[in-house]
């Protein structure tokens, strides 16, 4: 028996790891979700989970590889001294599991054997293919000795269309150039009614924030278009934006490595070719 937990059962990533889970044992398959009334409490969800381990012996735990999901199975593994690996793109029965996980920003790919029962597993975010068939998940209380809890969220507040949410997302690398350079990337993601992101060259030069960061350290995405502009394709960045429908890249340097998963080029200065985007929209607009 698998059993799932769901920070959420009706995003993305839960759809991925229960297409996942399915893999693993479709038949016997339990979800379950912490009532989060109190708030997000680690240890206490964690201790949820735990008891529910122990009551119900399952061959595997999984999780969809999210900031709570792999905190909360990372405390499981502390409470119970199971193994625990992250952000696993696939998995093979038998005693021990077998899984292939991300490591080194998505430059490389780990076979593991984890040695002890059940085994705790996060899904890399778009390893698969979400399951749109949905199931039932079974809400129980957070463990009531809990110790810590998450009093306040802090995010930053964006004027449009938030990075992970955004249909369509602009990006830009270190050939901007500079802060003032992304003026034009901005006018075109607006005009598309999408969100700016930026490579962690960007980030690291000051010229954007952290929460605009595409990538293995930052934002993970899966826009139906993404733009990636003067973005060499390093594989901290792919990583992120692996879970885009399309990818357009702009770049002057005709061996960028970017161009090898992108499914449409254009070889050319962003300072000309995104301006020249920017109006055949208004032309076409009749704006």
């Amino acid at each position: 028996m698998v059993l799932l937990f769901a920070e959420r059962s009706d995003d993305e990533l839960f759809r991925q790891a229960l297409a996942f889970a399915r893999g693993l044992d479709g038949d016997q398959l339990h979800a379950v979700g912490i009532d989060d009334a109190d708030g997000y409490s680690p240890d206490g969800w964690a201790s949820a989970l735990a008891q529910l381990i122990r009551e119900r012996a399952p061959g595997a735990v999984l999780s969809p590889g999210s900031e709570r999901g792999n905190e909360v199975l990372a405390h499981v593994a502390a409470q119970l001294d199971l193994p625990f690996a992250a952000n696993c793109v696939s998995v093979a029965p038998g005693d021990p599991l077998t899984v292939t996980r991300v490591r080194w920003g998505g430059s490389l790919l780990e076979e593991a054997r984890l040695h002890g029962s059940p085994a705790l597993v996060t899904v890399a975010p778009h390893a698969v293919a979400a399951d749109t068939t949905g199931v039932e998940v079974e809400l129980v209380g957070p463990a009531p000795e809990a110790q810590t809890r998450m009093s306040e969220r802090l995010e930053a507040v964006s004027a449009g269309v938030s990075l992970a949410d955004a249909d369509v997302v602009v990006s830009g690398g270190r050939g901007v150039g500079s802060a003032e350079g992304f003026v034009i990337i901005e006018e075109l993601a607006d005009l598309l009614g999408g969100a700016v992101g930026c490579s962690r060259a960007v980030t690291s030069a000051g010229w954007r924030p952290h929460t605009d960061q595409v990538g293995q350290t930052g934002t993970k995405i899966s826009p139906s278009l993404y733009i990636a502009c003067g973005i060499s394709g390093a594989t901290q960045h792919m990583a992120g934006c692996k879970g885009a429908k399309k990818l357009l890249a702009i770049n002057p340097d005709r061996e960028a490595s970017i161009f090898a998963n992108a499914d449409y080029v254009v070889i050319g200065d962003l300072h000309e070719v995104v301006p020249a985007i920017s109006a055949e929209i208004r032309r076409t607009r009749g704006g």
